[in-house]
């Protein structure tokens, strides 16, 4: 049984959800899918499918893709279901399908199940078991390890949920296939390490919403000066890992230079979090990490696709 803010009593989460039923439209069930965290889970897994060896087939890599697309949503769908209540109280989750009313706590539900199913057992049968697998494991993690115990437990909850995340590019390697090396695994741990700097760029700025909603990220657990110094760390860490698919041989100079370049901006920025610690300017800094490393992220994800394909056109 989970906790509930101080701030909501135990029937308050659901009587938003019973005024709104019946109201839900399309657009609301692909909000529940939470579209942008999907983009990014279907980049990073189609990054993974295109660097894995061997030649895949297109319906095998779309099938791959579609699963990994359609799991991450699924996720996403029940944690908005298991989360409605906080959802509701924090000023950037409130417009949210089912806080809103929009969608009720039933039909998230159910469609977060249903989904999940779909995506796992077509990915299993059709392209290979360990995919599947990997999939399900995913789903699982985020949702109950994560969303159900983690994120409301402790202030480590993104450090060790950060993994849910990190798995697409992971899953779909194994989807073309049919194994797992060492290269995936960097992919993995690149967007593992990537999550606390990001997230807690986000969270230090917007610490109010969620002391108000009894969620115990690390600003409001430990402070935003204990906050700045993990950020800097991390990031600290980050870099270099990011960088070292270059120096073990997986990636080419492109990648490398585009890893230092960005990996240097980073740290700047990172650096920058750490002595600001007062009023607009250390809003700025914060909001300015946060920002730029979805770029960072991007870009070096980007150069790995585009290193494949041009590598695979010259071949």
């Amino acid at each position: 049984m989970r906790d509930e803010p101080a701030s909501l009593t135990n029937s308050e989460p659901y009587a938003f959800v019973a005024a709104g039923e019946g109201l839900a439209s399309p657009r609301d069930y692909f909000e529940l899918l939470k579209p942008r965290v999907m983009s990014l889970v279907i980049f990073t897994a189609l990054v993974g499918l295109v660097r894995a060896p061997g030649d895949v087939h297109p319906v095998i890599a779309f099938t791959a893709l579609l699963c990994i697309a359609v799991g991450a949503g699924a996720a996403g769908a029940l944690n908005m279901w298991w989360d409605a209540d906080i959802d509701a109280i924090m000023s950037r989750t409130r417009k949210r399908p089912v806080p809103s009313g929009r969608v009720s706590a039933r039909e998230a539900l159910a469609f977060g199940l249903t989904l999940s199913a779909f995506s796992v057992v077509v990915l299993g049968l059709l392209v290979n078991a360990l995919a599947g697998a990997l999939l399900a494991f995913t789903i699982f993690f985020y949702v109950v390890i994560y969303t159900m115990w983690l994120k409301r437990s402790t202030p480590q909850n993104i450090v060790i949920g950060g993994a849910a995340g990190a798995f697409p590019p992971l899953v779909a390697w194994a989807a073309a296939s049919g194994t797992v090396s060492l290269e995936p695994v960097l992919l993995f741990a690149i967007i593992f390490f990537w999550t606390p700097p990001h997230f807690w760029a986000l969270a230090l700025y917007r610490a109010d919403d969620y002391a108000r909603a009894g969620v115990p990220m690390l600003p409001v657990t430990a402070g935003p000066d204990e906050t700045r110094l993990q950020i800097l760390l991390y990031t600290l860490f980050l870099v270099p890992l990011a960088a070292s698919p270059s120096v073990l041989g997986y990636a080419g100079y492109a990648y490398g230079a585009v890893a230092v370049l960005a990996g240097a901006w980073m740290i700047t920025l990172a650096w920058r979090v750490f002595r600001r610690r007062e009023g607009e300017t250390a809003v700025r800094a914060a909001k300015s990490l946060f920002g730029f490393s979805i770029v960072y992220l991007f870009a070096l994800f980007a150069t790995l696709l585009g290193e494949a394909v041009i590598g695979g056109l010259l071949r």
